[in-house]
């Protein structure tokens, strides 16, 4: 039984229309294995990614459905932006889950559980959606921009389902809301309100389940009157600057990750850095670096903090090795992500940085999580962390 790739009545209209081209394309491979050489979890998968390609051009349906290959892809496109023949790899295997999920065959549960709590609950983690401003109860106040009282601003706060509620990277918009607070930045936060942008779903092949969010989540943006939206985490900025635009218009609203904010916010002379004697490496999350560009603004704002000496690891910028929390491949296999999380620690050691920051919750969690798994003395920060800590040295 063929796999029929450019059969465009075998997908959704849409799914077609985006996918077919890369069919083709994806028949021009040339097996030269960039693609499985550049895969951090190559080593954990039944069938390589270069195998997985000639069993689609061998028509090998059954075998490529029931193979965990593209359920392990963290999306991190570190395969796409090696390709020779400039094949959308990491597209292939997200629409290989679509095709998958739609049929209903193999699809982890893990993968199902997540589609299910998302539209129940409107987060990843199952909590209750009005308790989404847990992480901002034990600041030493709230800041007015966390506060219901206020609903009208210019800029809003766009926090992500990791940081509202997975303890271990509530520091980070604890961070950001009291810098904004701190220099007097009109911002808000959606509170409730915020539901989750969708993104997870999509790389889960649940493209249609993202629609609704996006819709909502720019209605609410809109419903307080803001011009700008501003995201810590990656993922939640790469759907509003990529896949919202195909949904719903977001062309009147600018949308900055906060490394870019912070960038304009640090360039003003009224703010005041104070010293951190670290030395630290940069970790580029896949969803701001290779897929969004964003290379830059994370490493002006870790310069400009006084004594802070800043390393580079032997792989970064497009070049970065993923920190393995991508796809949800955490939710195929927990221990896949750990795995990879050693390898980029690993480079991390490399550098003899004391910290590993990066511009991304997820990034955070994982590297944190495989730094105690690896037994790895090396610390993982938020940017936004530092900056933080940077200011309140000032004070002290």
């Amino acid at each position: 039984m063929g796999f029929e790739p450019l059969d465009a009545a075998t997908f959704d209209p849409a799914l077609a229309e985006r996918v077919t081209p890369e069919w083709e394309k994806l028949f021009s491979c040339m097996q030269c294995g960039t693609c499985t050489s550049s895969c951090p979890t190559a080593y954990a998968m039944d069938y390589t990614p270069r195998q997985l390609w000639q069993m689609l051009r061998l028509g090998m349906e059954e075998e490529v459905l029931n193979s965990q290959t593209f359920w392990l892809c963290t999306v991190c496109t570190s395969c796409q932006v090696r390709c020779p023949r400039g094949i959308s790899l990491s597209d292939t295997m997200i629409a290989l889950k679509e095709y998958a999920t739609r049929k209903g065959i193999n699809v982890p549960t893990g993968m199902q559980m997540l589609g299910e709590t998302v539209v129940a609950k409107h987060n990843i983690s199952g909590d209750d959606n009005a308790t989404r401003q847990i992480w901002s109860q034990n600041l030493p106040h709230t800041p007015l921009g966390v506060s219901p009282r206020r609903r009208r601003a210019e800029v809003v706060y766009f926090i992500g389902c990791v940081s509202s509620f997975y303890p271990r990277v509530y520091s980070i918009p604890q961070s950001l809301v009291q810098i904004l607070e701190r220099y007097d930045v009109e911002f808000t936060t959606l509170g409730e309100d915020e539901q989750c942008c969708g993104y997870p779903l999509y790389v889960a092949g649940m493209r249609d389940r993202l629609v609704e969010l996006a819709r909502h989540n720019v209605r609410q943006v809109r419903r307080i009157g803001a011009r700008r939206v501003i995201f810590t985490c990656p993922s939640c900025y790469y759907a509003w600057t990529h896949l919202y635009p195909q949904v719903v218009d977001v062309s009147d609203l600018q949308l900055q990750h906060a490394s870019e904010f912070l960038v304009d916010l640090l360039a003003d002379d009224a703010v005041a850095l104070g010293p951190i004697e670290e030395m630290v490496t940069y970790h580029d999350p896949c969803d701001l670096g290779r897929k969004s560009g964003v290379y830059d603004p994370p490493r002006e704002v870790l310069t400009s903090i006084p004594g802070l000496e800043l390393r580079e690891m032997v792989a970064n910028r497009e070049n970065a090795w993923c920190c393995g929390g991508g796809g949800d491949v955490e939710m195929s296999d927990p221990s896949v992500s750990t795995g990879v999380a050693g390898h980029r620690l690993a480079q991390v050691e490399a550098t003899g940085a004391r910290y590993v920051a990066s511009a991304c919750q997820q990034c955070k969690r994982t590297l944190q999580e495989g730094a105690r798994r690896h037994k790895i003395r090396v610390r993982a920060v938020d940017v936004v962390e530092l900056v933080w800590r940077s200011l309140s040295a000032v004070e002290a």
